[in-house]
């Protein structure tokens, strides 16, 4: 078999479970489809069947249990970035496209936030600031944290996790000190223009 015919098993393995899924509303320790009822479903050959749930098993999404078939698991970014750390991160380039990317997605995160901060958030913003003086890493990442649940895009938030957990292979990347505390004066003074200025200086 060819490598565009695996790519295509897998992708309609993922289809298919995406499909079972949603159909049956699972939730992590369901069961899913033996390997068998996915051949027959997709008229595909078990051994690539068997190779697309080996790779889904691998990142954590699914699990295997002997004697007893396939089931739902609950994601666990770690299991990926561990995967990610050992392939990409061999690759020098991608170790300043990773910061330079991660800074991109939290300065858009920073501006979506803008209008949905009230009062109590800044006072919230300015406690986590103070609290890690510390631990940059630690203040870093609760303070983008609280930012990316504000901006209430799911999807962002979770490509931001694990950018983030990523990164954490890589080096420790946070702002200086005053940059978050700015931030957070931005937000409070209604100064949405200088977001973007903030994250360029």
């Amino acid at each position: 078999m060819t490598i565009s015919s695996k790519q295509k098993v897998y992708q309609e393995v993922i289809k298919e479970l995406q499909q079972h899924i949603e159909m049956h509303h699972l939730n992590s320790g369901d069961k899913l489809p033996s390997e068998r009822e996915i051949s027959e479903r997709l008229n595909a050959g078990r051994s690539s069947v068997r190779e697309a749930l080996r790779a889904l098993e691998l990142i954590g999404l699914i699990e295997t249990r002997h004697g007893e078939g396939t089931y739902l698991r609950t994601y666990r970014t770690f299991q990926t970035v561990e995967l990610l750390s050992s392939f990409i991160l061999r690759q020098e380039n991608m170790k300043n496209d990773l910061s330079v990317t991660k800074k991109i997605i939290e300065k858009e995160a920073a501006k979506l936030a803008f209008s949905r901060m009230e009062e109590n958030d800044f006072k919230k913003l300015n406690k986590i600031a103070a609290m890690y003086t510390n631990d940059p890493h630690t203040r870093h990442s609760t303070y983008f944290t609280y930012l990316f649940d504000k901006t209430e895009n799911l999807l962002m938030t979770k490509i931001w996790v694990l950018m983030d957990e990523f990164s954490h292979t890589v080096s420790t990347q946070h702002y200086d000190d005053a940059f978050y505390s700015k931030l957070t004066d931005l937000y409070s003074e209604r100064d949405y223009p200088s977001i973007e200025a903030l994250f360029i200086n």
